[in-house]
């Protein structure tokens, strides 16, 4: 059997170099439409914009007992962002965050901004008054939206030239990504969440087309875009799914066991415990493939399968990913991170 864990790689490459904020999805979710029919699958669009396939009819479906019911899998390709929210008299851009974009950690990024119109104009998101011989207060600034702006990289000096452009309120904001995978397996960038998990689902559809397996269940793929913004996976599930499954990113920090190197099998979010049974399905599933695994509690969280079940589905719900570091900010795993959550999914769904 081939070592997916390279195609995997290569498509979260390609997945994070196109820009896609939430509320600016349009152009990821046509190569994921691409991406699908070229595997041989029939995906659709939804009409939030995200990307709906059935890629497994499955063989023994029993919708009485949940376990056996079909199961959707859920990641997204929406991202952290921001939005112009005014133009100063100095010809600054000034923001408003789309998700958790927080301003510290995006402090002195290159970014792009997008007009109505489809014109692209760079930039860079910097501190009001950012030279630090100039700004005896620069370092006791609090790094918010209200005292930073971002420097468009044309010659303008007012709200009437940058208006010129066609920059106006509203327009999205794109930052670098910044994507490097390292000699020793690193994969590094902004935006893993939740490309990368997205990019495990596609290698999990091929795996399954290359190698013509049919698991027991019936499987379906939801890669929603409006995740980090809290609907993203509220609509379009069918009725027959008994069992929600968010693939997203696993937390790596103090207090919890995960690495960059396991798959984590979360227990309980912001929104409380997911279901027992699918974790504790998960957990022998892991053990069983010899998957290298933690189990966490994640204290600021929220997955599109708890967003499911906000909007009234029925279903039992749990989240897996591989495990990411610096969570909003500049993240990094680990290809071995991927193999693990890669594995899981083979054994926990046959």
């Amino acid at each position: 059997m081939k070592d997916y864990t390279e195609y995997i790689i290569q498509q979260a490459q390609k997945l994070l170099s196109i820009d896609s904020p939430s509320g600016y999805t349009e152009h990821v979710s046509q190569w994921l439409l691409e991406t699908y029919r070229e595997m041989g699958y029939d995906p659709q669009l939804t009409t939030k914009g995200g990307v709906l396939v059935q890629i497994s009819r499955g063989t023994e479906e029993n919708t009485e007992d949940p376990a056996k019911g079909p199961v959707m899998l859920m990641a997204h390709t929406d991202t952290l962002g921001a939005m112009v929210s005014s133009i100063t008299g100095e010809g600054r851009l000034k923001l408003s965050p789309l998700g958790g974009m927080n301003a510290n950690n995006a402090e002195a990024e290159n970014c792009r901004i997008v007009t109505r119109e489809g014109k692209t104009y760079t930039g860079t998101f910097q501190l009001c008054n950012a030279s630090i011989h100039v700004n005896g207060e620069y370092n006791d600034t609090k790094r918010t939206y209200k005292d930073m702006e971002v420097l468009l990289d044309e010659l303008v000096t007012s709200a009437e030239e940058v208006k010129a452009l066609g920059i106006m309120t509203g327009d999205i904001v794109c930052f670098d990504p910044r994507t490097v995978v390292t000699p020793s397996g690193f994969i590094k960038s902004r935006f893993l969440d939740d490309k990368l998990s997205t990019a495990i689902l596609l290698g999990y559809a091929k795996y399954l087309k290359d190698e013509n397996i049919t698991p027991d269940r019936r499987i379906y793929q939801h890669i929603t875009v409006f995740e980090e913004v809290g609907h993203g996976g509220c609509a379009s599930i069918p009725e027959q799914v008994t069992e929600l499954l968010s693939v997203d990113m696993g937390c790596v920090g103090e207090g919890l066991e995960c690495t960059e190197c396991q798959v984590s099998i979360c227990a309980k979010d912001s929104r409380g415990p997911y279901h027992y049974d699918v974790v504790s399905g998960l957990i022998r599933a892991a053990r069983q493939a010899d998957v290298d695994f933690a189990v966490d509690v994640y204290p600021y969280y929220g997955s599109d399968a708890d967003a499911a079940l906000s909007a009234g589905v029925d279903a039992r719900h749990g989240l897996i990913g591989p495990g990411v570091y610096a969570s909003h900010g500049y993240e990094r795993s680990h290809k071995k991170g991927v193999e693990n959550t890669f594995n899981l999914l083979k054994s926990y769904l046959g």
